[in-house]
C-alpha cells in the first residue's frame, strides 16, 4: 500500500520525537497543549474518517474519568501531592486520557476544520510527546522533595468548548531545588467537564 502523507508525517515525527514539542495551537484551549505550530498534514480521509478510525479500540465516555477532581483547588493539591512522592500512578490518574480526548475535547477544537486540520492521531500523538517530556521533567527538578506549595494561579476567564471549561496559564508558588521561592507552570491547562477537573497534559516551562 502506498504511504499517505499522515504516515510519512508520523514517521518523520517519530524519528524527531527527541527534540520536536507540540506546537501553540489556535485558541487558548488548545495552547494548554502546544508550545509552537503544529505540523500540518493532509489525509486521503475527511476529518469525520479520521475520528471513527482514531475511536475504533477506544470506549466511549461522556465524562471525565475517575481520576478527576470535584474542583480545581483539589485538583491541584492532589497534582502536588503526587510530584512530591513521585507517584506515577496517581500523576497519571490525573491527566485527560485517549478516549477523552477522543470523545470529549478534539471534536470541539479548530483542528477538525481547515486553516488548522489535523488528524487526531496526529495531534494525540503530539499531546503525548509533550506531556511526557514535561512530566519527566518536572519529576526531575521538582519529584521526591517538599515544594513548600503557596497557591496557585491561572487566567481569570476560562474559555468555553461546548460542555467543557479550559483554564490555560495556571502557575503553582513553590521553592525551586535551591529553597528559592519561584512561580512555575508545571502542568498544562486544566479541562473541566459537568463538575469534574483533570490536566490535559503535563506540558510545561521546564
Amino acid at each position: 500500500m502506498k504511504p499517505t502523507r499522515t504516515t510519512i508525517a508520523l514517521a518523520a515525527i517519530l524519528a524527531g520525537a527527541a527534540c520536536a514539542d507540540v506546537g501553540d495551537a489556535p485558541g487558548s484551549a488548545a495552547a494548554a497543549v502546544a508550545d509552537r505550530p503544529p505540523v500540518h498534514v493532509d489525509s486521503i480521509f475527511p476529518i469525520e474518517e479520521e475520528i471513527r478510525r482514531f475511536r475504533l479500540d477506544l470506549p466511549e465516555v461522556d465524562a471525565l474519568g475517575p481520576g478527576a477532581a470535584a474542583s480545581r483547588d483539589e485538583l491541584v493539591a492532589r497534582f502536588v501531592a503526587a510530584l512530591e512522592h513521585e507517584d506515577t500512578t496517581a500523576l497519571r490518574a490525573m491527566v485527560m486520557s485517549r478516549a477523552e480526548f477522543a470523545w470529549l475535547w478534539y471534536p470541539f477544537t479548530p483542528y477538525t476544520h481547515e486553516p488548522y486540520e489535523m488528524s487526531p492521531a496526529l495531534l494525540w500523538f503530539q499531546v503525548q510527546q509533550n506531556s511526557e517530556k514535561g512530566i519527566a521533567r518536572a519529576l526531575r527538578s521538582y519529584g521526591g522533595r517538599p515544594l513548600g506549595f503557596d497557591g496557585y494561579e491561572c487566567a481569570a476567564a476560562p474559555t468555553g468548548l461546548d460542555r467543557n471549561r479550559i483554564w490555560d496559564d495556571c502557575v503553582l508558588r513553590v521553592l525551586d531545588p535551591d529553597g528559592n521561592r519561584v512561580v512555575k507552570r508545571l502542568f498544562g491547562s486544566i479541562i473541566g467537564r459537568d463538575g469534574r477537573f483533570e490536566f490535559m497534559a503535563y506540558g510545561n516551562d521546564l
